[in-house]
Formats: structure tokens, C-alpha cells, sequence
């Protein structure tokens, strides 16, 4: 059985377009039919049901691609273990890092890309949660992440490095009488928070709901000196990490603690069930040599 009509299969039902199934495979659609009755052919009998231009899986084609799934999962492995034996001379890293984290960590990047340089390495800007997802998918070899509240029993975490989150206010009253800001202080103020996938505005939200009440959000946006710029023109307030306070403390607004405080803790996160590539695991000695996580 061909492991590339397999692919080919896979990916068409996982697109459920033929014209979107070639553009990611970058083949024709008359290369994918091909590929698909030559494998209806092996098997004896039909994958899908079509008419017209719609599609969907036979009985047959149902235990075809569940298994073909597993199939490819483990080619995938191989691949990756066949790569490792040339001991690091080549191979991939595919690394996941949300956009606020990019800068911590430039030096960890330019160490690893100075010891390994013939490693190609992809970095990926999720936010945490699509981040932990993409890992356990097997998108991404190892990020770096603050992980969710319930974050998955298959992921391994090494953590780097904890910082406080701070209310970022308007020099506005009454928040440039406070020295700290409560929670329920902030329940009439309009928030601005990162978009739903980024794992602090989740946090966030938690802790309104346990000072009984839900925020009133204002805006969302993934980038933070966006939101800062909406603080900054309104009467709103957004939250970031100390870091990246410390860049903007002399652009009109306000930083004050939080009280309580959430801790932005930060991981690298892997997965604990599958084989972790030669490259991965070199990223992860490195990040065990930062100070902050000895």
C-alpha cells in the first residue's frame, strides 16, 4: 500500500475539498483522484460516496483513514528517528513561542542556532492554548508557554522562568491614587485583553469571577502594545507580563500591582507519550542550562 495515496487520502477528507487537498499538498486534483481510485482498487471496493462535487466515507473508507491516521503517525516517527542518526547534522525543530515571549528567549535561540547550525528551526507565534494543542497534534516538537489552568496530563514541562502580571491603567483618577488595584476595583472599566486563545486572558477572566463579577470586555486583540494604545486613549485596562512592563514605564500610563497577583509562569512543554526528536531534545538540555530553571 502506497504511503503517499495514503496522505493523499488522509488530507483530502481532513480538508473535505479536493481543491483545498491539492493546494496543501501542492499536487493536482487529477493526481489525488488518481492516487485515491488506485487505492480503491488495492482495497476492492469504495473509500467515498460522491456526488457532484461532494464527498463522504464508506464504511470502508472509515476504517481506511482511522488507520491510516496511525499509519502516518508512525512514518512521521521514523522519518525523525532515521534524521537523528546523523547526529544533529541536519533535521528540523519546530518551535511554538506566543508573541510576547519571543524576546525573552532571542538569546536561547541564538545559542541553539550557533551549536546546531545545520538544524532548521520554524518558529510558530500561537497563543498558549493553541500552542499546548499544537504539541499534543504533533505541529510542533516543543514550545514555550504559559500553561493553561487545566493544562494536558500528556505534556512534560520544564519551567523557565515566573513573572507578575501588572494592571496597565490610563494616568487617570482614581488610579493614580492607588498603589495597588484591587480586583473589584476594576469592575466598572472597560478590559482590553489578548484574544481567546492566549491562555492569560483566560486567567484573567478567572479571577473577575471569583471577585463576582464578569468583565466587561472592550476589545481583544494578539498584539500587546495594541492594547496598550487602547489603555492609553480610554479608560480602560489591559494586563501584561513585568518584561514586557518594563519597556513601556515612560509611555503615559500606569503600572500597578495586582492584588491578588497572577504568576506568569513560563515552560517549555512537550509531548510525554511520543518520541522526542534528537533536535527537540537538544532544545530542552539548553533550556535546563537557563538560570531560572535550575
Amino acid at each position: 500500500m502506497d504511503i503517499k495515496a495514503l496522505r493523499y487520502f488522509v488530507e483530502l477528507i481532513n480538508q473535505q475539498s479536493f481543491t483545498r487537498a491539492s493546494e496543501k499538498l501542492f499536487v493536482t486534483q487529477p493526481t489525488i483522484s488518481k492516487m485515491i481510485r488506485s487505492l480503491e482498487q488495492e482495497i476492492g471496493q469504495p473509500l467515498l460516496h460522491r456526488q457532484g462535487h461532494r464527498f463522504w466515507l464508506t464504511d470502508a473508507g472509515h476504517i481506511v483513514y482511522l488507520r491510516a491516521q496511525e499509519i502516518l503517525t508512525h512514518f512521521t516517527q521514523l522519518e525523525a528517528e532515521l534524521i537523528d542518526l546523523n547526529q544533529l547534522q541536519g533535521g528540523q525543530l519546530r518551535l511554538g513561542i506566543p508573541p510576547m515571549v519571543g524576546h525573552l528567549y532571542a538569546g536561547l535561540i541564538r545559542q541553539y542556532r550557533q551549536t546546531y547550525p545545520a538544524v532548521e528551526m520554524t518558529i510558530v507565534e500561537y497563543g498558549g492554548r493553541k500552542i499546548e494543542q499544537a504539541v499534543l497534534d504533533g505541529e510542533l516538537d516543543v514550545a514555550i508557554t504559559m500553561l493553561s489552568r487545566h493544562a494536558e496530563q500528556h505534556l512534560s514541562t520544564l519551567v523557565l522562568d515566573s513573572y507578575p502580571i501588572y494592571a496597565v491603567l490610563p494616568q487617570t483618577m482614581p488610579w493614580t491614587a492607588m498603589t495597588t488595584i484591587d480586583w473589584p476595583s476594576l469592575k466598572e472599566a472597560p478590559f482590553y485583553l489578548y484574544t481567546e486563545e492566549f491562555t492569560l486572558s483566560d486567567y484573567v477572566h478567572q479571577q473577575c469571577l471569583a471577585h463576582g463579577f464578569t468583565p466587561q470586555i472592550a476589545a481583544r486583540s494578539s498584539q500587546w502594545d495594541f492594547l496598550v494604545a487602547l489603555v492609553k486613549s480610554g479608560i480602560g485596562v489591559a494586563f501584561l507580563p513585568e518584561p514586557l512592563c518594563l519597556r513601556i514605564q515612560n509611555e503615559g500610563v500606569l503600572i500597578k500591582p495586582l492584588n491578588p497577583s497572577i504568576d506568569w509562569t513560563l515552560s517549555v512543554i512537550w509531548h510525554s507519550e511520543r518520541y522526542v526528536s534528537r533536535t527537540a531534545e537538544a532544545w530542552i538540555q539548553l533550556c535546563h542550562t537557563h538560570p531560572s530553571s535550575r
